[in-house]
């Protein structure tokens, strides 16, 4: 009788010993899935801020030369960074086109600080003549719309293009 009950204690020792082994096994699986989900949602919000930076623009009717200058320096970043030097170089390369008053501009990324300066200088002095509800005229710089795409398989910004309003 003695050592039907050792057996028994020693039964009852080992059933706990596997459900702590058990719901230590539970809980490791549930927090790891936790914090998968946690980093997959900390990636998907550094996307979006990542792709808003472009996608501001896209709202708005009334950007000027100085709003596609700071995307070209966006753009220049990001490649940069990459170590990226040509659009058919990876799905990372953001590419920024304009179609200007002084013409069609393609890769404007890859423009020197002079050759920018010049599309600068260019737009303020063909200023656009323009009249306030009041009738008032007063002179202001060409404005141009945005359209921003999304490469399909990073998600991320691949190309801007501004187009004279």
């Amino acid at each position: 009788m003695e050592n039907a009950s050792k057996a028994l204690i020693m039964a009852a020792g080992i059933l706990i010993g596997v459900l702590i082994l058990s719901l230590t096994v539970y809980l490791f699986v549930t927090f790891g899935e936790t914090s998968k989900q946690i980093h997959t949602e900390i990636d998907i919000n550094r996307l979006n801020e990542f792709n808003a930076q472009f996608t501001s623009y896209e709202t708005k009717d009334d950007n000027t030369i100085y709003d596609i200058i700071s995307v070209v320096n966006l753009a220049r970043e990001n490649n940069e960074y990459y170590e990226l030097d040509n659009y058919s170089n990876g799905n990372f390369y953001i590419r920024v086109d304009a179609k200007l008053k002084s013409g069609n501009k393609q890769k404007l990324e890859l423009y020197d600080d002079d050759e920018i300066q010049g599309l600068v200088k260019y737009e303020i002095n063909n200023l656009e003549d323009d009249e306030d509800s009041e009738g008032t005229e007063y002179k202001r710089l060409p404005t141009y719309s945005c359209k921003v795409t999304i490469n399909n398989q990073t998600k991320r910004v691949n190309m801007v293009e501004f187009t004279l309003n």
